[in-house]
């Protein structure tokens, strides 16, 4: 009945030209039956890249968070990949943990079978195929970079698969705040202090203007032949101290009852039987 309700809506008689709208329509439609839609999830994760003249420069935060409370205060996002490429990941810790560890085992293999260092666009290319294949159950937002024969390469993977490259990217939840600042502050050709105070200006906005992120910012360098990590880079988060002592005299609470408790050790055996399991 429901399906049948749902194609006689959908029926139209005209020639479709242009964009096809028919799945907002249909959730519409579905929405007024009582049908709860699905709501997007917050990564609650700030991390960024950025290309500069002679490498790429990788940023994450390192706050996190399962819905509103904070699990871990100094989580490492950045990933290995390969000797020559990292990635940040954004979105479920397990998802992007597990991900980035077996393409990092895929690429070492193709190290092995090829006798040469791997490229940054083979480990895209497993990224994409693998999250694409989930078509975007798996909760991976990766920021990917490094450098190899071709030079310095940077690219963006989404859950579902797709894929962009570009000279600045930013992902998370705090991806806004951090892109504007990439966008008042890059230019091309920048040298690798110029490419880390920018990521980290990125990161601390995204920081401080996102719930999801916090704590650290972790930076990762990435040149020709040499890697450099920084962990942490700064603290931007410092847990403040107690204003006040709140520890209580013996005695602020009255006690209306209380119960000895016997050691272990001070039980004896009484009984013993043994039983056989046939």
């Amino acid at each position: 009945m429901a399906s049948a309700a749902v194609e006689h809506f959908l029926k139209e008689d005209e020639e479709v030209k242009g964009f096809s709208f028919e799945n907002c329509r249909r959730n519409a439609f579905l929405a007024k039956q009582g049908a709860e839609m699905p709501k997007a999830r917050k990564t609650g994760t700030t991390i960024c890249g950025v290309m500069f003249n002679e490498g790429v420069v990788l940023g994450a935060d390192t706050r996190a968070t399962g819905g509103s409370i904070v699990c871990d205060l100094n989580c490492e996002k950045i990933h290995y990949i390969a000797d020559n490429v990292f990635c940040c990941g954004a979105g479920t810790a397990a998802d992007t943990e597990f991900t980035t560890k077996m393409i990092s085992s895929k690429m070492e293999l193709l190290k092995l079978r090829t006798g040469r260092e791997g490229r940054v666009i083979s480990a895209l290319r497993m990224l994409k195929q693998y999250l694409f294949r989930y078509q975007g159950h798996i909760s991976a937002a990766l920021v990917l970079g490094g450098v190899d024969v071709n030079g310095p390469a940077l690219y963006t993977v989404y859950p579902h698969g797709s894929t962009d490259k570009l000279p600045y990217v930013t992902m998370g939840s705090g991806s806004l705040a951090a892109m504007s600042v990439f966008e008042d502050g890059f230019k091309m050709g920048m040298n690798e202090e110029e490419a880390k105070n920018l990521v980290f200006h990125a990161i601390r906005a995204g920081i401080v203007n996102d719930l999801g992120s916090g704590s650290n910012v972790d930076i990762t360098v990435i040149r020709k032949g040499n890697v450099e990590v920084f962990r942490p880079y700064q603290v931007v988060c410092k847990k403040s101290e107690r204003a006040g002592d709140y520890t209580f005299p013996v005695g602020t609470t009255v006690v209306t009852s209380s119960t000895e408790m016997v050691p272990f050790s001070a039980l004896t055996v009484t009984d013993e039987e043994v039983m056989e399991i046939s």
